[in-house]
């Protein structure tokens, strides 16, 4: 296990398990002002636990929604110990066939302990929309088969999905942030196409693994305009921040996956490759940090 570290060394320590357990929003939440940037970075790690818990390959269905119970009692009552406890266990049986997402796992006690150095209303916040996630990837996964394997069946099925694994995330709102009200009528579609494009994106390697997010009832190509029709609310989602007056860094946080996410859609619909080059990431970020007036990333 880990050894016992200070409020500094754990906040280097998450920055780089967000930068290793992370693709767009690693990028993403260092654009963030403080201290904003701390509390989406710690909520980013407190969903992807809960994602690990669900995907992990080397548990069988009822062992996940057991590890996923204790996740789920455990955030409703924060505590170090018992956080040192669950993460003792998964460092002796790691639940991931990712060594970064078991690290993730081994410093369990770590997320949470930042989690009660946060104010008691961002705790609560935080908690509480991890919590209705992780009830979410409980009850899919009891539709699932003895390894964890499933199909969803239909539209409705896999939207529903993606608002628990992510328009729950869209719908968080930490204290004081900004545009709060005019964000809501966008909030959930801007997380489901999120969703969707990973879904389509990852949808030969979840297979492999037995999780068939897509369809049958629906042609790919509905599912990719469903996605770009969620991603023009995300285009308003931007300019609701702007018009209110939010910081070029929380303008850029909301631009960046959405602008990647458009050109992974261009990609799935013209190659055969399935990820966006680095240079059109680059240039994405890049076009994303003149467009919000950001000289340069934030290091």
């Amino acid at each position: 296990m880990p050894s016992p570290i200070d409020t500094a060394e754990r906040r280097a320590l998450l920055d780089d398990l967000l930068q290793r357990t992370s693709r767009t929003f690693a990028l993403a939440i260092p654009l963030l002002p403080e201290p904003l940037h701390n509390e989406v970075g710690l909520g980013y790690l407190l969903f992807r636990i809960a994602d690990t818990l669900e995907d992990a390959e080397r548990l069988n269905r009822d062992r996940r929604i057991e590890q996923l119970g204790r996740w789920i009692e455990l955030l409703k009552a924060p505590s170090v110990e018992q956080a040192q406890e669950l993460a003792a266990h998964w460092s002796e049986n790691p639940p991931s066939d990712n060594d970064d997402y078991n690290d993730l796992m081994r410093h369990t006690r770590d997320v949470v302990a930042a989690l009660l150095e946060r104010e008691p209303a961002s705790q609560a916040i935080l908690a509480k929309h991890v919590i209705r996630s992780a009830e979410g990837m409980a009850a899919t996964l009891k539709r699932a088969d003895e390894q964890g394997g499933f199909r969803l069946g239909t539209i409705d099925q896999l939207r529903e999905y993606c608002y628990h694994v992510a328009g729950i995330v869209g719908e968080m709102r930490l204290p004081e942030s900004e545009a709060a009200a005019a964000l809501d009528n966008d909030s959930r579609a801007f997380g489901e196409a999120l969703q969707l494009v990973n879904i389509l994106k990852d949808a030969p390697d979840d297979a492999h693994d037995g999780r068939v997010y897509l369809p049958s009832d629906a042609p790919r190509e509905d599912i990719i305009e469903l996605a770009r029709t969620d991603l023009r609310a995300s285009v308003r989602y931007a300019k609701n921040l702007r018009a209110a007056g939010a910081a070029p860094g929380v303008v850029a946080f909301a631009e960046l996956p959405r602008r990647l996410a458009e050109e992974t859609l261009d990609t799935l619909g013209s190659t055969t490759d399935r990820k966006v080059s680095r240079e059109t990431v680059a240039r994405v970020l890049a076009d994303t940090l003149a467009s919000a007036g950001i000289e340069e990333a934030a290091p």
